[in-house]
């Protein structure tokens, strides 16, 4: 990365109880707390340009998940609750409780979103306000799936299946299964073309990415969402739980959540608190593809209650 991307910031290595975290940490030292959750196939990265919109007004905080960029690739257990979006965030809270930082704002995109959902309900008096970007609720997405949906996402079906298969696959070309990735869900007009991410952003991406360990993280990251995360999300519905802060959606225009669900309603239905939402001209890649209004967004909605 050229030097000058996260000018300030500070890398860090923090041991939680389940893993080592890796993350940036900067902005306004004393700003209200705001803590952003990347998602697949990426890492804090992702970020840099919203970072350096939002560095003067909060204090940043920028951790790679569990499974991710240069946190732990801890082989899953055989129930793949090491990569369940509960032990994810309980990361996120470990990396805040070693850094003195008690209640923050957090957003999250992709997978992120999913992590910060489930931080939102594991430990309801932490979170200020949450957003999420692109994302339905897992459990609904998975309910309605159909083969409209199958085809679109076709990836949270390929990589739940048992270990090696998918990983096998994937290693065959590490390379090209990213790029299709990055350039897919509407962000590149034929899936191949990424002109929404730097070449030093694209370089981070292939170097975390393709490798074994980080390929089987991925694919325990999905497995466990379509098993011990959906049980941990059923247990919440029928306890009656619901995320208590107010909430922001943000979903693209051109991606496949605003075309096969209705994100707002969705989360409302999740949300004890005020929910409110837009569409942005974008794809999936919201934040890096729209950074300027992805950190206007979240700076007017991130304020003291």
């Amino acid at each position: 990365m050229t030097p000058d991307w996260f000018a300030g910031f500070e890398l860090q290595q923090i041991q939680t109880q389940g893993a080592h975290a890796t993350l940036r940490v900067g902005g306004r030292p004393d700003g209200p707390v705001l803590v952003l959750l990347h998602g697949f196939p990426q890492t804090h990265v992702m970020w840099q340009r919203v970072a350096r919109e939002l560095a003067p007004h909060f204090k940043l905080v920028l951790p790679d998940l569990r499974g991710y960029g240069d946190s732990s690739h801890a082989p899953g257990e055989s129930d793949h609750s090491t990569y369940s979006k509960r032990a994810m965030a309980q990361d996120v809270v470990d990396v805040l409780d070693a850094l003195g930082i008690d209640s923050f704002f957090l957003c999250g995109h992709d997978r992120g979103g999913r992590v910060a959902h489930r931080l939102a309900l594991d430990h309801p008096g932490r979170v200020r306000k949450l957003c999420v970007i692109d994302i339905a609720p897992t459990l609904d997405m998975y309910a309605r799936t159909d083969m409209a949906f199958a085809r679109a996402y076709y990836h949270w079906f390929h990589l739940i299946q048992p270990a090696p298969l998918p990983e096998l696959m994937i290693g065959g070309n590490a390379h090209a299964y990213l790029h299709a990735k990055l350039g897919g869900w509407g962000s590149a007009q034929d899936g191949t073309r990424l002109p929404h991410i730097e070449p030093q952003a694209l370089a981070e991406y292939e170097r975390c990415f393709c490798r074994t360990e980080a390929i089987h993280s991925a694919c325990e990251d999905y497995r466990a969402s379509a098993g011990i995360d959906l049980e941990h999300d059923r247990e919440s519905r029928e306890r009656g739980e619901r995320i208590a802060c107010d909430t922001l959606v943000l979903w693209g225009q051109r991606g496949v959540v605003q075309k096969m669900f209705d994100p707002l309603a969705l989360w409302q239905a999740q949300c004890a608190g005020t929910v409110s939402g837009e569409a942005v001209p974008a794809g999936h890649f919201i934040p890096e593809e729209r950074p300027e209004a992805t950190a206007a967004a979240l700076r007017n909605f991130m304020t003291p209650d």
